[in-house]
């Protein structure tokens, strides 16, 4: 008689081949790299709270033994300085983190889903070098999209960062593989056959569908966005963004190491609240990434 494999069942479900003894050597290795992952922000965090003495301590420390918020209120004492007012450069920073965020996602998702669920000649000659240009850093491109914002005139402009952004070509192949693997032929040939017409299937049928892969997406867009800094784009104060702003603060010197501390704090905690807010998802996206129906 063949030997029967043993089986567990967990919440209804049939689990094959795992052990109680696995299951907790498993959640003991990602808790391990889970706090590995963790520790950079949190010594982040920890060296803005230092005095200044502390921050020059050899060997460094890594935790705060007389914390401060010194250095958040000089950081904010250092801004009030400057000559453009500081909620310039933040509205500068969320104008181009939101308008090239929203504009990358759409356009993203929309060339994903004709590549996906349109067949057209050319198709896939033209998606493989939306995946060969993935290999490129933007620095490559850089003097290409100099002379093409120079010829159309939007040097010194905010759209110099925004329109950029658009036509980024990560999120074109994300939304892509997962609208083919999570968005069904039969449900949209069936939205068609109703009367649906074809841009209306796309914002109402499928788009919900990859509601994951566009939040991850966002996600991804925002934190890059966020963290622009100087750009050969734009020239004008006025227009500068909030991470530039930060770095010309603080190029005064060693004595405002503190604030370059709190500074690093400030920068990250806007892409790190995207992220837990939509964290699920983005776990949901990777989890499902490459599979098939």
């Amino acid at each position: 008689m063949a030997k029967t494999q043993k089986i567990r069942v967990r919440k209804h479900r049939i689990v094959l081949n795992r052990s109680r003894g696995g299951d907790a050597g498993i959640f003991f290795f990602l808790s391990i790299m889970g706090v590995i992952m963790f520790l950079p922000m949190l010594y982040t965090l920890m060296q803005s709270l230092k005095p200044l003495d502390e921050l020059w301590y050899f060997p460094p420390k890594f935790y705060v033994m007389h914390p401060t918020l010194k250095n958040f209120t000089d950081l904010f004492r250092l801004m009030g300085q400057s000559w453009v007012p500081f909620s310039r450069y933040i509205f500068n920073t969320v104008l181009v983190s939101v308008g090239g965020t929203f504009g990358h996602l759409i356009f993203a998702s929309m060339a994903a889903y004709v590549f996906a669920k349109i067949k057209f000649p050319g198709r896939n000659v033209l998606f493989q070098a939306v995946v060969l240009s993935l290999m490129f850093h933007t620095t490559v491109g850089a003097l290409a999209n100099f002379i093409i914002m120079s010829n159309i005139g939007m040097i010194d402009t905010i759209w110099a960062v925004i329109v950029p952004a658009w036509g980024s070509s990560l999120g074109l192949y994300l939304m892509k593989q997962f609208m083919e693997s999570s968005v069904s032929d039969a449900v949209l040939e069936s939205a068609r056959i109703d009367g649906c017409k074809e841009f209306k299937t796309f914002w109402v049928i499928a788009m919900p569908m990859v509601k994951p892969a566009w939040l991850t997406l966002i996600m991804y867009s925002f934190k890059d966005l966020w963290n622009t800094g100087s750009t050969i784009y734009i020239y004008s104060e006025q227009l500068k963004t909030l991470n530039y702003a930060i770095n010309q603060i603080l190029a005064g010197g060693i004595t405002r190491s503190g604030a370059a501390a709190a500074s690093t704090v400030v920068m990250m905690a806007v892409p790190i609240l995207v992220f837990v807010i939509s964290q699920s998802n983005i776990i949901e996206t990777m989890g499902t990434s490459g599979m098939k129906d």
